[in-house]
């Protein structure tokens, strides 16, 4: 096998490692509040999850063409490049599943990529629009995150909820949250599995020596199982903070969280915005807490969250700086 195809089996392989690691990291995401509230086992919230985790990874393209076209131009793609921003991002990620903090599989990959970017032809070849677009996404998600849920459960409290007996509520809404840890796992295939997409088609942008625009059907399917596979192993550290540690939840708010979680993420995705579901449905959470009462809310817990989506940006920069400058002294790509 030539030693080009050979690099780019590699990195295609890290890339699906990558995408599988984000799985597991990220099954809280869809089926933390369902497991919290007892609506359904861990086995059947998984499986859900895992299920509609594909479905949704075939939905679109959009948010991979941003990863592959809008971060970093592909006449700069390179397989040292592309295996340097992998590598920070599967490190930054296991580190912090390790942890049990929720951080941001979506912008370790992003920011790992601008950090390798910036080492292989300095700040001038990052495209801003593409990383201005991230940022949007990663301010304007966890604060809709947060005030959607807080206006939801208003409008359900004034139109439903006051008139019905909290025995109807209780099962009426464990029904409903059914519906809404569906449409949770749906979006984050939909806009995470897309990253790997990305990744993988910036990869190919190197390998072929040319510019790719549009997903191979190959790239897509590979990418949509590699989730669907990672979220049926679970990753259960999470899983305990963002469902039992930052506030105490019923399938009302259940429902609320996952389902404006959700409505968040589809809409970022059919936009090209790539957001962190983790992000959103961690505000979400806080959100619906809130309506309860301040002190309802863990602040303690939910101050680590927030350090770990401060500390993404800034580490995972520096540790695709660091892996490329080392590729490049120690393997010259």
């Amino acid at each position: 096998m030539e030693t080009a195809l050979l690099g780019f089996v590699i990195i295609i392989a890290l890339a699906l490692a990558f995408d599988f690691i984000n799985g597991f990291h990220d099954t809280a995401n869809a089926i933390a509040t369902s497991v919290a509230t007892k609506v359904l086992t861990p086995p059947q919230a998984i499986a859900m999850a895992a299920i509609l985790n594909v479905v949704g990874a075939l939905a679109g393209t959009a948010v991979a063409k941003t990863i592959a076209t809008d971060i970093v131009p592909q006449q700069f793609a390179t397989l040292g490049l592309t295996g340097a921003a992998l590598l920070s991002a599967i490190l930054w990620n296991l580190f912090t599943w390790w942890k049990g903090l929720p951080s941001s599989s979506s912008h370790a990959l992003i920011f790992s990529l601008v950090g390798a970017g910036v080492a292989a032809g300095g700040w001038g070849i990052i495209i801003p629009k593409g990383v201005q677009k991230t940022l949007t996404g990663l301010v304007s998600s966890p604060a809709l995150g947060f005030l959607v849920p807080i206006l939801l459960m208003g409008v359900l409290s004034w139109l439903v909820l006051r008139w019905m007996r909290p025995r109807t509520v209780t099962r009426t809404f464990r029904w409903l949250q059914i519906g809404s840890a569906a449409f949770m796992a749906f979006s984050h295939g939909g806009n995470d599995a897309q990253k790997a997409m990305g990744i993988m088609t910036f990869a190919l942008s190197a390998y072929l020596g040319t510019q790719v625009s549009e997903v191979p059907l190959w790239i897509i399917l590979s990418a949509a199982l590699a989730m669907g596979l990672g979220t049926a192993m679970g990753g259960w550290r999470i899983i305990k903070t963002m469902g039992f540690k930052v506030v105490d939840l019923k399938p009302v708010d259940g429902f609320v969280a996952e389902a404006s979680a959700a409505a968040i993420i589809v809409s970022a995705t059919h936009l090209g915005i790539p957001v962190s579901t983790t992000h959103t449905i961690s505000s979400s959470i806080m959100g619906v807490g809130t309506t309860k009462g301040f002190r309802k809310v863990k602040w303690q817990v939910a101050g680590r969250i927030v350090q770990a989506w401060v500390f993404t940006i800034p580490v995972c920069i520096a540790l695709g700086w660091v892996i490329h400058k080392v590729m490049l002294l120690t393997l010259g790509i």
